[in-house]
């Protein structure tokens, strides 16, 4: 009896410790302000992949890439979720933890059924530009309908704590900056080769802006772009010179030196660096300046700087995912990033600042490239197939004009027509379901009547849901078989719920962020809850996503 009442006063000690370990942590205010950094730095990497960490990582040095991967948490099953995944629905899920569903941004740009128009995300016309007079400052936020987590931050500091966007891309520099962002800023080539923004946040140009356009930094990059190592070392990519990839207007073939000088004149002017690793540099440059110009992170109140590189985007779309240009411009930006983090632990102060590295999506390989190698794949006639689909829904209906515009995979009605000639919109959207499942190349098609009554929850018809928005979107949705693609035949792109577009990497570093990581699946709309439960903020208004945990060290 004496031993089984040792055994029981035992076990209850072992239970009271578990119960102490496995209990919730509780809030310690003091612990928990101490542990808020004094800058957010949001970084987008447009059209990265995440095998491209994999793939060029022995070429990679310490003080980039790896040192994210090794001293912060690495997700290394990140993904989108849902379609499609364009730059603009992606810079605006990354900040507003949200799909398309609901933060609106349903593409890049869309047909607006309301106005009989074609609509840019951020395209204002109510705005002027500020620091040029080209219409290409007139952009804002406007269509983006819920709050991002820089917003957040700004209405919960009384908006003390700043926020600046910087991007080569409007759309990548303004959405994930938001609606009370103190400035956004991106670059405007052409003659110009300067950073601009928008009467949405300024009324001029600040004087730190005005003399970095003035140092003429982007004529210094119209320089030849030549690998940084012996071309022939680049093994992790495919020939230099070849058929599938586009290249630049006055140079017979694809391959490298590239004199960048020359070529501008029969190519934009200074818009050529946007397609060159220069461009990702330009970008660092600016943003830094605007650290300074700023002074981000030099007060109790966290500060946002939400940093959009671009260029990778233009070089993928011109030369393709496996192309030397590709390698090259990554291990580029491994530097750029490595001068980055330098930077901030400089100017912040190093563990004063926490970070987060995503994409926008990924990219597909070029299918002509996955025909070579006999990998189903293949390019969808647009064209073609509007002049089929309109023949067919005349014949079966006897009425002209029912379709309005075919656009990112969607098929919009004229509802004055379909009313006018008495016809259901439920019957029309099945007769055109049914027609487009047998067409060539087209793997799925989803009907408004399906989405709005059914909640899908895995697979492709759930990335469709994702991205359906109710009022913004059309009235049948169609997606093609995978790698086939609506686009030139050479280069690559993206848009699809593949794994190659949908797959994007997902690394913190930094305060309040431990080290490890995970092949646990995530989301790309958990990333802004993440941020704001760091920060004790609320989560944007929108936000369907969750706080990965697993990263926080509180």
């Amino acid at each position: 009896m004496k031993y089984f009442f040792q055994v029981i006063s035992f076990c209850l000690v072992l239970s009271s410790v578990s119960a102490q370990e496995n209990s919730p942590s509780k809030f310690d205010p003091e612990k928990d302000l101490m542990a808020t950094p004094k800058l957010v730095v949001g970084v987008v990497v447009d059209q990265m992949r995440y095998d491209y960490i994999t793939r060029f990582w022995n070429r990679f040095g310490n003080d980039g890439f790896k040192k994210l991967v090794s001293e912060g948490f690495n997700l290394r099953n990140n993904h989108f979720n849902y379609i499609p995944t364009y730059t603009g629905p992606g810079h605006a899920s990354v900040f507003t933890g949200s799909a398309p569903q609901t933060h609106g941004i349903i593409g890049n740009d869309w047909y607006n059924k309301f106005q009989n128009e074609m609509v840019y995300c951020v395209g204002d016309p109510s705005v002027q530009s500020i620091g040029t007079k080209d219409d290409a400052g007139e952009m804002s936020p406007h269509r983006l309908l819920t709050t991002t987590v820089a917003d957040e931050n700004r209405i919960h500091t009384q908006l003390r704590g700043k926020t600046i966007g910087v991007a080569i891309k409007d759309r990548g520099a303004v959405l994930p900056a938001g609606h009370t962002a103190n400035a956004a800023y991106w670059f405007h080539g052409q003659n110009e080769g300067v950073w601009i923004s928008s009467s949405f946040y300024l009324e001029d140009l600040p004087q730190w802006v005005k003399e970095f356009n003035a140092e003429g930094h982007a004529e210094k990059y119209l320089k030849p772009w030549t690998t940084l190592e012996d071309v022939n070392f680049y093994v992790e990519s495919g020939t230099d010179i070849n058929n599938f990839e586009g290249g630049y207007s006055g140079k017979k073939d694809t391959g490298f030196p590239y004199d960048l000088k020359k070529l501008s004149k029969e190519n934009g002017g200074y818009d050529i660096l946007k397609s060159t690793p220069y461009g990702n540099s330009l970008t660092l440059d600016f943003a830094l300046a605007a650290v300074d110009g700023e002074q981000l992170g030099q007060d109790e109140f966290t500060d946002f700087l939400t940093l959009s590189f671009s260029s990778p985007d233009y070089i993928g779309h011109n030369f393709g995912v496996n192309s030397k240009e590709i390698q090259d411009n990554y291990l580029r930006l491994d530097r750029d990033l490595a001068r980055l983090l330098k930077e901030l632990d400089a100017k912040i102060g190093a563990g004063n600042y926490t970070l987060f590295l995503t994409s926008d999506h990924g990219g597909v390989h070029v299918p002509a490239y996955l025909e070579s190698l006999k990998v189903p794949s293949g390019y969808f006639e647009t064209s073609n197939f509007r002049k089929e689909l309109n023949s067919f829904v005349s014949e079966k209906f006897g009425a002209e004009d029912l379709i309005e515009n075919i656009s990112n995979g969607q098929i919009f009605f004229n509802y004055d027509a379909v009313a006018k000639n008495g016809i259901l919109r439920e019957e029309l959207q099945g007769e055109i379901a049914h027609y487009l499942l047998q067409y060539d190349l087209i793997n799925q098609v989803y009907t408004r009547e399906q989405l709005e009554g059914t909640a899908f929850n895995e697979g492709m018809a759930s990335l469709i849901d994702h991205g359906f928005h109710q009022k913004r979107s059309g009235d049948v949705t169609y997606l093609l078989n995978p790698s086939v693609i609506s686009y030139s035949g050479t280069g690559s792109t993206h848009g699809s719920g593949q794994n190659y577009d949908t797959h994007a990497p997902l690394i913190f570093y930094g305060r309040g962020i431990k080290s490890g990581s995970s092949m646990e699946r995530t989301e790309i709309v958990d990333i802004a809850p993440t941020i704001s439960a760091l920060l004790g903020i609320p989560f944007p208004n929108g936000s369907t996503g969750r706080p990965l945990e697993m990263v926080l060290e509180n």
